[in-house]
C-alpha cells in the first residue's frame, strides 16, 4: 500500500490516476447504481473533478501517515 500511495514511478502514478478516475465515475453515477438521488447530467463532470480533487490530497496524507515498512498500525 505504501508503494501505491507514495511511489513516483510511472506505473504507480498511472494506477493512482486510474483508481481516482474509476472512483470519480462511480460517485458521479451513484444515482443510477442505487436508484434514489438523481443528479443532473451537467453536474456529473463537476462531481468527478471534485472527487479526484479530494482523493489526491487524501491519498498523499495516507501515504505520509504509513509507518516505514508499509505495515498498518495494528
Amino acid at each position: 500500500m505504501e508503494t501505491f500511495l507514495t511511489s513516483n514511478e510511472w506505473p504507480w502514478r498511472l494506477a493512482r490516476t486510474i483508481v481516482q478516475g474509476v472512483l470519480g465515475v462511480v460517485v458521479a453515477n451513484v444515482d443510477m447504481l442505487v436508484g434514489c438521488a438523481v443528479l443532473a447530467p451537467e453536474w456529473r463532470p463537476i462531481v468527478v473533478a471534485l472527487v479526484m480533487a479530494v482523493l489526491t490530497p487524501v491519498m498523499a496524507e495516507l501515504g505520509a501517515a504509513l509507518p516505514s515498512g508499509g505495515e498498518g498500525d495494528e
